[in-house]
This record gives C-alpha cells, structure tokens and sequence, in this order.
C-alpha cells in the first residue's frame, strides 16, 4: 500500500494546485501571527474529495506536514498526508485488506472511530472500530480513564492494533498497544489573545469564515454573524440554540466534522438513556461528555417523540440538571437543533409560526422558551463552489480548543459599560440575550474589550435572535406577554427598537404598536433599522405594496409616489426593481440611469431586467426613452460594448427606447435613476441590489426577484 492511491478512489485523484497565489494582505498577517496553526484551506476541501475523514482529523494531519506556504514543503507535506491516508486510514469497503494487513505484519496503524462498552460480565472494557468492523476488542482500563469520550459516541484514534493468536480460543486475537485521540495537544490562550490583539474585527471575521472554509469576501458582514452564531454552543455553556431553514445550506457542517468536542446525531434517533443517563448501570449520557450536542433532522411531523424526553431535556435547558430517580445530576453540553422548513417565510408568517415544521411534542411554550436564540436559516446562502476559501485558516480543531477554553469565560456583562435593556424582559429573554452576547464576544473579541459601536452591533444583534423566539412563542401561546426589545445608549441616552428583519419585510403578519401607545415607545423604533435593515420609521415607505401584495400601476390602485428613504435589509428577500421604482416612475417619459458599474455580464443583465420592468409600466401605444450613463475599464470589460448594443437592438420598436453613453469623468461615482417628472432616486448600489444566484434553466431566483436574497441597499427619493 506504500504508494497506491486512495483505497476507496476508483480514479487517481486530481492534483491540487500548489502554485502559490497572491497572498492577500489577510493571509500574510494571519501566517505571520500564527505560525504553524493555520493551513491552506483548498488543501483540505481537495483532500476531503478523496477522503471520507472529518474535517478535523484531516487537518490534524495536514497541519502537521502543510502548515507552510512553500511550494516544495506543500508538495512534501501532501505526499506525506496522502500516504498516511492511504497506508492507515481505514475505509469500510478495504477492511478486510486491511486485517489481512495486520495480521501479516504483526502490527500495523490505523486511523479509524474507535467506540468503547463495558463488559457488564467480565468486568472489562471492549473496544467497536467503525469501519474495521472489530468488535469486542480488550481495551485497557488506562486508555478509558485517560478519553472517556470512547464511551459515550466514540471519538477519532490513531491506534496500534496487534493481531496475535492465544492458546484460550475464547480471547481476541485483537490487541491494542497504544491509541491517542486525533486533537491538538495544547492551546496558550495568552499568545492566542495576543495574536488577536494584531487584527482588526473585519480581519478576525475573514480569518473565523476562511477557518470554516467559506470566502469572506463573499459574504456579508450580517452573514458572518449568522454562521459565527452555529460557533456559540461550542464556547458557550448551556447554550440552545435552534435553526430551521431550506436544505443545502450546511446549516450541520459544523457539528458534523468542525470539532471533536462536539456530536451530531439525528433528532429521532435519541433516547433518555442515550442523551441523560441510563437507569441499569447509571453511567450519565451524552451531555456529560460533549461540549456541543446537535441534533439534526429535529424537524418533521412524523417523528416519533418520548414525551418523558422533551419534560427532561425542559429542566435541563432551564437548570443544567436533570434526574431519573434518586439522583440530581448536571452537565454543561450546549444543544443545538437544526432541521429543514418546507414552507416560505412569509406563508409561515401568514398562517402559523416558525416552530411549525417541529414535531408537535416540541411545540410546546415551556420547552421552546428555553431556547436562547432562533437562527433564520432562510438567510443563510445555499452551499455553492464560490462560498469556498483557497485562504488561510486556523486547524478547525486548533479553534476548537480555544473556543473549550473560553467556555469557563464569562462575558454576558460586558455590554452594561456601553448599554443597558430597557424593556421589561422576562428573566428567560435577558438570558438569551446575554448568552448569545457573551457568546460573540468571545469569537470576536476574546480578550473581553471592545468599543460602543462594536459592543452595539453584537447587543443588537442578539436581541433580534431572542426576538424571534419571543415573536413566535406568542403565536402558540397566549398567556405569554408581548413586550418590545428596546435598550438604551448611555452615551447619550438614546431609546432603540430591536426587530426582525422578516418583521419589517411583512408587516402585515406581525402586531404593531397601539395607536395609544405612547410617542416615547414608538419613537423607540426609530432605530431598528440597523439591526434588521428596516425601512426608516421616520419616514413613510416609499414603495410600501399595496394591499394586493405589490406594487400596481392599475387602475385605482395606484400609490401615490412620495418623498423618503428606503433601507432594505440584507438577506431580505420579496424586493424587485417593480417594488422599489414603479411608483416613481408612473407618467415618465424619459429616464436617465447613472451607474459606472454596468460592465461586467451580470451589472448588464440586472440592467436588462430593469429595462424589462420599466417596458411592463408603458402602457400599449405610449413609448419611454431610457438613457444609461456609465464607465468601462478595458482590462476587465471587453463584452462591454457588446451587450449594451445588444440592448440596444433588443428594444428597437418596443416600447422602451434604450440608448447609452460612456463617461470619462474620474469623480463619476454616484448612482440613481432621474425622471423627466422630477424625481431622483439614488442608489448607493445602483442596480447591483441581488446577491448571487443560480441562473440555470429550473430556477425560481431567475425568474422571479422577490424569490432572490439582497445584498443590502439604502434608496433615497427626492423630487427635485
């Protein structure tokens, strides 16, 4: 097996690109401040195509031999790393090699989940290899003493196996002479925090996504906080958190393969003996050794649910304590609760609530109002080849231990320096708040110390995702007292609204304030939009639908276009170019569209669809003369020209005259659309408003943009 290729590859892998690319100014820094902690992660999304490890195993190994940006020690250390793989790691379907290996040689390594049971009878230990397909392998009592995790879910090991045959043919010829736990040794946190101490937060935040493998410069800084929300559990004690949203957005990547402190098992599957304690031999369950415990698939009707399970798991949400008899016993293992929704948001809105797709034992208020803080999976972006990172990242088991360590912080509060909650929250919305808090402040901001603005974006933050929880649990239940989520500045005494985005989004779905309520109360709304991405309360909406659900330019349902500003939130979807500009643009007859950036294929097609909008708006027998005033850069933009010519012709004898013009202006930035009526709305993106989507021939997000996420935008509408 010295040189083969990977035993369970049919086809000799592809080689992996090891020409260095342009280092960029954040990977410099992070080689420079954690050396030999970090690698190349291309390098571990390339091996993984060919190696059924945990994410964690694989870069143990590859920091070990990769963590370089020399080409010739890369090349070294992935032949190495590959050779392991191929000589010790153990794939299901080569088994049998691979005991014929052993026992040939006496003794051989092997990379394999090794799961430990007592022997009730004998009075020993017996060892189960996930894909060796042992059982009943004589563990010494040491190694169990030593990783009691081998008892409860089973862990990763390097181990020793000897094959030798005794004169007692009722023992195994199995033997193991050494195991160790495929984990970093050791952590110096002080070194960690110091190293922080170099990085800005918008660099920390690119070094936590490029750790998970995803490419900051593809993602938000709202989506950032939303996948460093799945990292909470694991520094953060009893943490519950739960995430319910479309499939294919990794929303269990996390909990599967991110971290050995953590277990990912599927929400049917689980018992009371399993997840607590066992009654018969009373050794406690998977909360007492697991940092994180998640539970996948927890969504779907048709799960069958222990009622006695869900009435524990309650008190030890609420408590960290849980008992089955005499004893009371306590653990700290965070849960998480992911599963998929099959309804859209706003149906959801419309006829039930979030929690609706969870079995109906779960839907229950005391058990759902200990949950800390509900994760809009619906956000998070749809796992695709342009998410990945070809960056530097921490070994994920390297953070692990961090984030273990940073468990027995405690930072809930720290934002009393620069913030106060001002709403009368139950003691249960405080704790969540303050949890998710503590909870980013440690991933962020380790060493406990942050100024009022970033202090204000993670406090804001977590009271959108304890909202959520509040929000819905009315829904089911009554008795519960809505109250708002407000704090308050201390600087400068300043009153401020939490909400959801999806509350702004639908307003129609959600309570509003009474017309008694006071003008302090509603004043306090003023600001939410920095936490949601709401529209602006002090100003009336713009391009508010009307009641048929959009925006109509029929006959008497025209809205009458008014003066303000618009902020969409990112994420936000049920936007479309109809929605923001239709009323503004009703009896135009010439529109000029300021925008230097409608070059590359995309910048033109969302030109095109507004082009196509605006042709919707003319009435039969009435024309519209739209003119677009942009740049082009010949380096990048060859087609330019062409596509805008295209247009050109497209439209000749449509209802819509399109022409075109290049500026050479240096200070050409700005962006809007003008109307020979007057009016002038700006842009601070121009047209570029959707993120990326899948453009195939099947696809909703293609056809229609409300079905599209945005990436975020503040439209301003003045009539001049």
């Amino acid at each position: 097996m010295n040189d083969e290729p990977l035993p369970n590859s049919d086809e000799t892998p592809e080689p992996l690109d090891l020409t260095p690319a342009k280092l960029s100014t954040l990977d410099r820094k992070i080689l420079e401040y954690f050396p030999g902690l970090v690698v190349r992660k291309d390098l571990t999304k390339g091996l993984k195509q060919n190696a059924i490890v945990p994410t964690y195993v694989l870069e143990y190994l590859l920091g070990q031999h990769c963590a370089t940006d020399d080409t010739a020690a890369l090349e070294a250390g992935l032949e190495s790393v590959r050779k392991i793989l191929a000589r010790h790691y153990v794939y299901r379907n080569q088994s049998e090699l691979v005991k014929s290996t052993i026992k040939e040689k006496g003794n051989h390594k092997i990379i394999d989940k090794v799961t430990v049971e007592l022997n009730d009878k004998g009075g020993y230990y017996e060892a189960k290899f996930s894909n060796l397909g042992l059982t009943k392998v004589p563990v010494p009592d040491d190694f169990v003493r030593r990783h009691p995790k081998l008892l409860v879910g089973g862990i990763w090991c390097i181990t020793d196996l000897t094959y030798e045959i005794t004169e007692d043919r009722k023992s195994s010829p199995w033997q193991i002479d050494a195991l160790k736990p495929i984990q970093v040794s050791r952590i110096d946190f002080e070194e960690f925090v110091k190293a922080r101490s170099h990085f800005t937060s918008d660099e920390w935040l690119g070094l936590l996504m490029q750790t998970i493998g995803f490419n900051p410069e593809v993602l938000s800084r709202r989506a950032m906080f939303l996948f460093l929300l799945r990292l909470i559990p694991y520094c953060e004690h009893n943490y519950n958190l739960i995430e319910l949203g479309p499939k294919g957005t990794g929303k269990s990547h996390i909990y599967a393969e991110f971290s050995p402190n953590g277990i990912l098992i599927s929400g049917s599957e689980v018992t009371t003996p399993k997840l607590f304690v066992n009654n018969s031999n009373g050794r406690i369950g998977l909360v007492g050794y697991w940092d994180c415990i998640c539970f996948d698939e927890f969504a779907g009707k048709d799960k069958k649910v222990d009622k006695g399970l869900v009435d524990i798991m309650k008190n030890y949400m609420a408590n960290k304590s849980f008992s089955r008899g005499i004893e009371q016993l306590s653990a700290e293992a965070s849960m998480v609760f992911m599963g998929n929704t099959k309804k859209s948001v706003p149906y959801m809105l419309k006829h039930s609530h979030f929690f609706e797709p969870l079995p109906d034992e779960y839907i229950d208020s005391a058990f759902l109002d200990r949950i800390h803080a509900y994760s809009p999976g619906w956000e998070s972006p749809v796992i695709s080849s342009e998410l990945f990172s070809a960056g530097y990242g921490f070994i994920v088991d390297y953070l692990a231990e961090t984030l273990k360590h940073l468990r027995n912080e405690d930072f809930t509060g720290n934002y009393k320096a620069h913030m106060e909650i001002a709403s009368e929250l139950s003691t249960r919305d405080e704790t969540g708040i303050e949890k998710t808090f503590s909870g980013l402040m440690k991933l962020i901001y380790p060493d406990g110390n942050c100024n009022e603005a970033e202090c204000e974006e993670m406090l804001r933050f977590a009271m959108e995702e304890r909202r959520r929880v509040r929000e819905h649990i009315l829904r089911i239940d009554d008795t519960f007292a809505p109250h708002d989520f407000i704090y308050r500045r201390i600087s400068d005494g300043k009153l401020l609204t939490v909400l959801t985005p999806e509350e702004v989004q639908y307003p129609a779905f959600f309570r509003r304030p009474s017309k008694e309520a006071s003008e302090e109360e509603a004043g306090t709304r003023e600001g939410a939009e920095q936490t949601a991405g709401t529209e602006d309360h002090s100003a009336p909406d713009p391009a508010k639908p009307t009641s048929s659900g959009g925006v109509s330019l029929g006959a008497g349902q025209v809205s009458v276009p008014l003066q303000g500003h618009l902020t969409i939130p990112e994420n936000a979807r049920g936007w479309s170019y109809r929605r923001i500009f239709a009323n503004h643009l009703q009896g135009a007859r010439r529109i000029i569209v300021q925008d230097p950036y409608i070059r590359l294929f995309f910048q033109v097609r969302n030109l095109m669809e507004f082009l196509q909008m605006v042709h919707e708006l003319v009435p039969e027998g009435d024309e519209m003369e739209v003119h677009l005033v942009t740049q082009s850069d010949p380096g990048t933009c060859e087609k330019q020209e062409e596509f805008l010519r295209q247009i050109v012709e497209s439209f000749t004898g449509s209802r819509v005259s399109f022409s075109w013009e290049l500026s050479h202006s240096p200070n050409f930035h700005a962006r809007s659309v003008e109307t020979d009526t007057g009016w002038r709305i700006s842009l601070d993106r121009g047209l570029d408003m959707f993120q990326k989507f899948e453009s195939g021939a099947f696809s909703l997000e293609a056809g229609v943009q409300e079905a599209r996420m945005m990436r975020g935008a503040e439209i301003t509408y003045l009539k001049q």
